[in-house]
């Protein structure tokens, strides 16, 4: 018990003389390869949408949109970059099994992990996205009070900021995730 003491003193120093030093946690795996982010693909996004809602409108009114998973990584770093303090960095947005999966790094001092989020995705009564934390894994790092919520405001805000501008007098029928898409189904009015 005696030698352990020493090695552990020893550790402490050098965390505390190394101020650059991150101590990486852990935290949940990635569930697949590394999303390219591209500011380019978030205003194509945007664009794409709005192509589609000009085309609805001079047809029959109804339309569907497949968003990708490069396009909502881009959509949410590009929200997360202009954050003085963002609570993830390096976004990473997986469409897989029926769920939006969101995982970043957050950093807390010195202390670094990787996090999970769980959106579950529906659509309310006014015709408007229903996305929801369904959970939050922050690894051994505990999760900040009230993130949930904050989390949930924040997709909530970053898809309605970046499309409503766009989907004016537009009514979301069903928003459907697989094989790495969620497909928007809707109908202008």
């Amino acid at each position: 018990m005696k030698r352990k003491i020493p090695i552990l003193a020893a550790m402490l120093a050098l965390l505390v003389a190394s101020p650059g030093c991150v101590i990486n946690l852990g935290g949940p795996a990635l569930p697949g390869e590394t999303i390219p982010v591209s500011p380019d693909t978030a205003v194509q996004l945007q664009d794409q949408f709005r192509a589609t809602i000009e085309n609805a409108r001079a047809g029959d009114g109804s339309l569907t949109f497949t968003i990708t998973e490069q396009q909502l990584t881009s959509l949410l770093a590009s929200k997360l970059e202009g954050q003085s303090d963002p609570f993830i960095t390096q976004p990473q947005v997986f469409l897989r099994e029926g769920q939006m999966r969101i995982y970043g790094k957050a950093n807390r001092g010195m202390f670094a992990a990787t996090v999970g989020i769980v959106v579950s995705t529906g659509v309310d009564e006014q015709g408007k996205p229903l996305l929801r934390v369904a959970s939050a894994d922050f690894g051994p790092l505990p999760a900040p009070d009230g993130l949930i919520n904050t989390i949930t405001d924040f997709v909530t805000e970053a898809y309605t900021s970046a499309l409503g501008p766009v989907a004016t007098g537009f009514r979301l029928e069903e928003l459907g995730i697989e094989n790495g898409n969620m497909t928007v189904t809707g109908r202008v009015q």
